[in-house]
C-alpha cells in the first residue's frame, strides 16, 4: 500500500463529525463563502503534524494526491510533509519543492494552508532570490495568491528585511477582501516587532486611507495612546 493510502487511512481513523461541522463553519465553507466546498474530517492539527512526521520520505506523487484532495486535513497534512522535507532538504531538493508548491497553488486554498506554508517554503526560498512571483501574486485575481504574496514575506521580516513587505502591502492596501486586509496588517505588525520606526513610517504615509481592518491589525501591539492616535485621525 502506498504512503498516500496509509496517510489517508490514518486521517480517516481520526474522523470526528462534530469537530468537522464546527471547522466547516469556522473556515467559511458555505455557498458563496471564501472556502465554499472545502470538506473536513475533524482531525486536530497536532494529530496531523504527528502523522506528517511519520512519513518523512513520502514522494511528491503521494503529496500531490493529498494536495489534490477536497478534504482539508489531507491538504494540510501534505503541507506539513512538504515543510518537513524542505527544512531538511538540499538546495536542489528545496528548489524542487518550491516548484512543486508553485504548481499546486490552486490547492493551497484556505487561510491556514497559506499561513502555514507561504513563509516556511516560498518565502524562505526567495530570501536571496528574485521575488517577482510575489509581486505577480499580489496583483492576482485569486484570493489565496494575494494572501500568499504578503504572508510569504514573514520570512524576510524575521531576517530584518522589510522592503518587499512594505511594497507588497502598498499593492494590497485597498484590497476588498478582509482576509487580505488582515494579512497586510499582520505583516506590518510583525515589522513593528522588529523595527517600529519602519512600521510607523509606512503608517504615517497610509493610515488615513488604508482599510480599518488592516490598520487595527497593524497597531494591535501599540500602546493604547498610540492606537487611539491612529484610529481617531482616521475619523477626521
Amino acid at each position: 500500500m502506498g504512503q498516500y493510502a496509509q496517510i489517508k487511512r490514518e486521517l480517516g481513523k481520526l474522523k470526528d463529525s462534530k469537530k468537522a461541522a464546527i471547522l466547516a463553519r469556522f473556515f467559511k465553507t458555505g455557498k458563496g463563502e471564501y472556502a465554499e466546498g472545502d470538506r473536513f474530517l475533524g482531525v486536530v492539527v497536532p494529530k496531523q503534524r504527528e502523522i506528517a512526521k511519520k512519513y518523512p520520505h513520502a514522494t511528491l506523487s503521494d503529496v500531490q494526491k493529498l494536495l489534490g484532495s477536497k478534504i482539508h486535513e489531507q491538504r494540510l497534512t501534505a503541507l506539513f510533509i512538504l515543510i518537513n522535507q524542505y527544512k531538511k532538504g538540499s538546495d536542489t531538493k528545496k528548489e524542487q519543492i518550491v516548484n512543486f508548491y508553485l504548481s499546486n497553488i490552486t490547492n493551497i486554498n484556505n487561510w491556514d494552508l497559506v499561513d502555514l506554508s507561504a513563509g516556511n517554503i516560498l518565502g524562505d526560498f526567495l530570501q536571496d532570490k528574485d521575488k517577482t512571483v510575489l509581486y505577480q501574486f499580489a496583483k492576482s485575481e485569486f484570493l489565496w495568491e494575494r494572501r500568499i504574496s504578503i504572508i510569504a514575506t514573514i520570512s524576510f521580516i524575521k531576517k530584518g528585511m522589510f522592503e518587499d513587505t512594505c511594497k507588497i502591502a502598498e499593492i494590497l492596501l485597498f484590497d476588498q477582501h478582509d482576509l487580505v486586509q488582515k494579512a497586510v496588517g499582520w505583516m506590518l505588525r510583525e515589522i513593528g516587532k522588529k523595527n517600529q520606526k519602519t512600521e510607523e513610517d509606512f503608517l504615517v504615509k497610509h493610515f488615513r486611507k488604508m482599510p480599518r481592518t488592516a490598520l487595527r491589525y497593524a497597531i494591535e501591539k501599540f500602546s493604547s495612546q498610540k492606537r487611539n492616535y491612529y484610529l481617531d485621525r482616521t475619523k477626521k
